[in-house]
C-alpha cells in the first residue's frame, strides 16, 4: 500500500476517549495501515482542521461524538466508513450517512459482553439472597445463627429474559451452565432460531408467572415503553426479582416502585428514570432494591474491548472484507 493510496482516519469522540479505548499495540496496528494522527480528536466539525474533513476516509467515534448530518458529510467528500467503537449509533449519525453510501459499523455486540456479565451476577446473587443478607448482616450479627430460607437458591429456579437481544442471547449463553429454567419473551424470534435450544419462548404474561427472577434486555422502541407495567409485575411471585439493565422507560417505574413497597418484590436496577434518582426517591430507601449507577455496560478495562472491536472493523475494511458488525439503516429501527 502506497502513502498516496493509505487511507486517512480519524477520531471523533471525547478527547480522552482514544487513550482509554486503544492500547499502544492497537494503535501501531492502525498507524501500519492507515494515516492517523492519535493527537488530534475531532469534538466540534465546526472547528475541526478542514484539510482532515476534506481527507478523511474512515472516521472512528465514540461516546461524545459529534453529530454526522448531511451538513457534516458535505465537509467530508472521501468518508467512505464510520466506526463507531461503543453502542448505539442513534443520535449522532443522520440517515444521509447510509444514504450516501458510508458503511456505519458498531461495537454494541463488544459492549453487551459486561452488560451480560453484570447481569449473570446479579441473576445469581439475587437467587442466593444475597442483596438481602448484606443489607440485614450489616446490621443484625444474629443472622449468621438464622436458618436459611427454603427458598432461596439457583437450582431449579426459572429465569425469565426479556428480549434476545445482544445482551439477552449472551445472557442465556452465560446461564447455560447452571441448573436454571430459561423462559424468553421476544415476538420477532421464530422456529429455528438457535436461542430456543437454550431458552423456552413464551408469552410476555406466562413469563412474568412462571418466573422468579426477570431480566430485561428489550430496546427502547414505543411498542416497548411501559411494556412492563403493574399488570405484568403482579404476576411474579413473592419474593421475585426484576432486574433492568436495558433502558428505564420500558418498566413503569411507578408501578415497580409500588411493587417493592407494597409486596416486598426486589429489583436490582442498572437504569433509571431520571437518572441519577432524586436523593428523595423512595427506591433509594426501600428494602430489596439495589440501585447501580449505569455501570452494567464497558467501564475500566472493558473499554479496550471496544477499542479492539473497532481496529478489528477498520482492519477488515482496508483490507476489502466485509464488516463484521455493520449497522444498517433498517436494522436501527429495531435496535436500542
Amino acid at each position: 500500500m502506497t502513502a498516496a493510496s493509505t487511507p486517512v482516519a480519524a477520531f471523533a469522540m471525547r478527547p480522552d476517549l482514544p487513550a482509554l479505548l486503544f492500547s499502544s499495540d492497537d494503535l501501531a496496528a492502525l498507524r501500519s495501515i492507515v494515516v492517523l494522527d492519535a493527537t488530534v480528536t475531532i469534538t466540534d466539525f465546526a472547528t475541526a482542521p478542514a484539510g482532515l474533513l476534506d481527507s478523511v476516509e474512515i472516521l472512528v467515534t465514540g461516546w461524545g461524538a459529534p453529530h454526522i448530518g448531511p451538513a457534516e458529510l458535505d465537509r467530508m467528500p472521501r468518508l467512505r466508513a464510520i466506526v463507531h467503537a461503543a453502542g448505539t449509533v442513534k443520535g449522532h449519525i443522520d440517515d444521509a450517512a447510509w444514504d450516501r453510501g458510508v458503511l456505519v459499523t458498531s461495537a454494541a455486540n463488544a459492549n453487551a459482553y459486561p452488560v451480560a456479565e453484570y447481569t449473570l451476577a446479579m441473576i445469581l446473587l439475587a437467587g442466593k439472597g444475597v442483596p438481602d443478607y448484606i443489607r440485614g448482616y450489616a446490621t443484625d450479627p444474629a443472622l449468621y445463627e438464622r436458618e436459611a430460607d427454603p427458598a432461596i437458591g439457583n437450582f431449579r429456579r426459572t429465569v425469565g429474559i426479556i428480549g434476545a437481544s445482544r445482551v439477552g442471547r449472551r445472557v442465556i449463553e452465560l446461564l447455560e451452565p447452571f441448573d436454571i429454567d430459561v423462559l424468553l419473551y421476544d415476538p420477532q424470534v421464530r422456529q429455528g432460531d438457535p436461542v430456543l435450544e437454550r431458552a423456552r419462548a413464551v408469552p410476555l404474561d406466562d413469563l412474568f408467572a412462571g418466573s422468579s427472577i426477570v431480566s430485561v434486555h428489550a430496546p427502547l422502541l414505543p411498542e416497548t415503553v411501559g411494556m412492563v407495567g403493574a399488570a405484568q409485575l403482579a404476576l411474579l411471585p413473592d419474593g421475585a426479582t426484576l432486574i433492568n439493565t436495558a433502558r428505564a422507560p420500558i418498566v413503569d417505574q411507578e408501578a415497580l416502585t409500588a411493587a417493592v413497597r407494597d409486596r416486598g418484590l426486589r429489583a436490582v436496577l442498572d437504569v433509571t428514570e431520571p437518572e441519577p434518582l432524586p436523593a428523595e426517591h423512595p427506591l433509594r430507601s426501600l428494602p430489596g432494591v439495589v440501585l447501580t449507577p449505569h455501570v452494567a455496560g464497558a467501564l475500566g478495562t472493558e473499554v479496550r474491548r471496544l477499542g479492539e472491536c473497532a481496529r478489528h472493523e477498520i482492519e477488515r475494511f482496508v483490507a476489502g472484507e466485509p464488516a463484521e458488525h455493520p449497522v444498517t439503516k433498517e436494522a436501527l429501527i429495531a435496535v436500542a
